[in-house]
Formats: C-alpha cells, sequence, structure tokens
C-alpha cells in the first residue's frame, strides 16, 4: 500500500475535513485553566481533567458567561487543526457545571449587569391593562407550559395565546429564546411576553444567566413577565423581566383576573345595596319624609338595575369562556403557524395536530 503524500496546508486541510465528518459538534465537560482574552476579540484557555488537557478558542462575543480559572464548564463546539499545525478546540457556546460553578458565574454577571442599570426597578413597566394576547415562549410539551395555560382558562378565559415553542433546556435554548424574543419584537406585535419554564436542578436552570438573553429581555420594547422554576429560583432573566412570577402557575395568575373571585365581589356588592335600601325604608318610615309607595317603587329601581348589571356581566363572563366557544363550532389553534411546523387544533371534542402546508395573508 502507498504511502500518502501531503504538503503540509493539504494535510491540515485534509485533517479538518476529516474531524468535522467525524465530529462536527461535540459537548466536552472539564475545568477552565489560563482563560486569557487577546484584542478584545479572543479568549483562550485550557479545558482539563485529571488526565488530559485541550487548548481551546472562542470568540468574545460567543462568551455570555464570566470565566475564571477553576471553573467547570460544559462547552459545545468542533475541533480544528491550526495553520500552525496545534489541535484547538474551536468553543461556540458555554454552561457552567454545579452549583458552586453557576453561583459564581451568577455572581460576576449580576455585578456587571447592575452597574448598566439593567435592573434598575424604575426601568420596570407594570403588566398592560384589558390585556387580550399573550405572546408565550416556552416549550409546548413541559409541564410548566401546561400548568401556565390551565390556569389562564380557569381563572379568566378569552385571551389570545401567540406560542414560540422552543428548548427551555441545554445548549441551544439560549439562542432559540432570543429569537422567541426577537420575533415578538418585530414580527408578531403582543401586549405582553411570558417566559415560563417549569422546576428542574440549577444545571437545568443555569441558561437563564445568559448575558445576551438576559440583555435581550431588558432591551425588549413589549413588556416581559418571567415564570422560572420554583419560587426560590431566581434568575438573572428573572431581574431583568418587567414582572417576575415565582411560577408558571403564579405569572397566569398574575396575568389575569378570577371569575370565582369576581362573581363573589358582585353578590356582595348587591348585598350591600339591599342593606342600604332596608336602612333607607326604615329611616323613611320613621321619619314619614316619603310615602311608603314611593319608597318601594325606588327601591324596586334600585333592585332591578342591579340585577340587570349582574346579568350583563354574567353573560360577558359566559361569552369569554373558550368552552363556549368551542361549542359553537369554532376552535383554537395554538402552535407558530408557519409552513412546515405542526400546530395543534383544539374543537369541542378532539385535539388535533396539523402540518402547516401554507400560510397567506388574509383579504
Amino acid at each position: 500500500m502507498q504511502t500518502p503524500h501531503f504538503t503540509v496546508s493539504e494535510f491540515i486541510e485534509i485533517t479538518n475535513q476529516t474531524l468535522d465528518y467525524a465530529f462536527p459538534a461535540v459537548e466536552l465537560e472539564g475545568e477552565v485553566a489560563s482563560f486569557k482574552t487577546s484584542k478584545g476579540k479572543w479568549g483562550f484557555f485550557d479545558l482539563k481533567d485529571e488526565q488530559g488537557t485541550i487548548s481551546c478558542f472562542i470568540p468574545l462575543f460567543n462568551l455570555r458567561i464570566p470565566l475564571e480559572d477553576g471553573m467547570k464548564l460544559v462547552v459545545f463546539g468542533r475541533p480544528k487543526l491550526t495553520d500552525f499545525g496545534r489541535f484547538s478546540f474551536t468553543v461556540q457556546k458555554i454552561m457552567p457545571v454545579g452549583s458552586g460553578n453557576i453561583k459564581k458565574a451568577f455572581d460576576l454577571l449580576k455585578e456587571k449587569l447592575e452597574k448598566e442599570g439593567l435592573f434598575d426597578p424604575a426601568r420596570k413597566r407594570p403588566i398592560p391593562e384589558n390585556l387580550k394576547t399573550i405572546g408565550v415562549i416556552s416549550s409546548t410539551t413541559a409541564a410548566g407550559y401546561i400548568d401556565f395555560c390551565k390556569i389562564l382558562d380557569s381563572r379568566w378565559g378569552g385571551l389570545t395565546l401567540k406560542v414560540a415553542s422552543c428548548s427551555v433546556q441545554g445548549l441551544s435554548a439560549t439562542n432559540e429564546i432570543i429569537k422567541a424574543i426577537e420575533y415578538f419584537n418585530e414580527q408578531e406585535p403582543v401586549d405582553i411576553i411570558a417566559i415560563v419554564r417549569g422546576g428542574g436542578s440549577k444545571d437545568d436552570l443555569a441558561i437563564f444567566n445568559d448575558e445576551e438573553m438576559t440583555r435581550k429581555i431588558a432591551a425588549s420594547h413589549i413588556p416581559i413577565i418571567t415564570g422560572i422554576g420554583h419560587e426560590i429560583d431566581t434568575s438573572l432573566a428573572d431581574l431583568a423581566a418587567d414582572i417576575r412570577a415565582a411560577t408558571p402557575t403564579n405569572a397566569a395568575e398574575l396575568l389575569t383576573r378570577d371569575k370565582t373571585a369576581e362573581h363573589k365581589r358582585i353578590r356582595e356588592s348587591l348585598q350591600g345595596v339591599a342593606k342600604y335600601l332596608s336602612h333607607y325604608l326604615d329611616t323613611l318610615k320613621s321619619t314619614n319624609s316619603a310615602s311608603l309607595a314611593s319608597v318601594n317603587s325606588a327601591i324596586r329601581a334600585r333592585i332591578e338595575s342591579a340585577q340587570k348589571d349582574l346579568e350583563n356581566t354574567q353573560k360577558i363572563l359566559n361569552s369569554l369562556n373558550p368552552e363556549t366557544v368551542l361549542k359553537q363550532g369554532y376552535a383554537i389553534l395554538t402552535g407558530n403557524a408557519s409552513p412546515g411546523n405542526v400546530v395543534k387544533i383544539t374543537t369541542y371534542q378532539k385535539i388535533i395536530e396539523a402540518k402547516v402546508e401554507n400560510v397567506q395573508p388574509r383579504k
């Protein structure tokens, strides 16, 4: 068998082609050592374990958490043989591993962004009045999203949800969430954006401490509410948001009124009116300041007016109930209605999954 013969540059090119074919994308876990930057554009560090060390290179625009020697990371990238014949690993994404490393990265980045004013309470906006449309950023298969939608419907109903389904865990999640925020800000206007994700480990929730995501939330011209993890979990995304809810369920509660509470308020209001009128009648009787007939007429008029208000409110509540709309033959569509995507269609008796073939503007 003939020995292959290459020039140095040919060998480097063929080696990189081989690496690209064998390892188009790799995740490595190890400890940072010898971290340094060059010209404000590039970062260099070694990733090591007990038995080995790999030289890593990262463009600084991909470095979205602070790095320090000794931190344990998972890095995503591609192996490469440089033009100088040195093996290197080009890093595209980084995630700290372990509660100590996550907290260290969190504290360093929090201090930096606080100094810039990203978490200033003065820039926070309230939930919009007359809320009608919510842009939801979540995984539509996750329990947190399901709980969020369930509470919205049970408390009030009648709200329109526009959903950007994306990953809420793993190295790819940060860029997907960032694109979803951009989508609602630039292409699909909504009254408020809700970023929701149920509980998980600190490693799972570390994606919400990403610098670019935090900046994107702070820069959104649409108010953002976050419902991430449990009440004890606080991320940089929470700190940058306009409203921080303790959980996805709590986010739904903050965004809606409670039908049951509204009914109770109306009943108590009517009872108060009746009590007032009774007292008023007793007063008139004792002072003989008006005829009994005119008093009875006034009472009946007040009661009839209050009853009509109650009936009108009940009709409005019933019309906002999604079940009422479904019984009339309509359907609710959730998901990203773009060609090639799968959406969910809910009718009164069925849940249908369908693939979008074509989308055209309504004329």
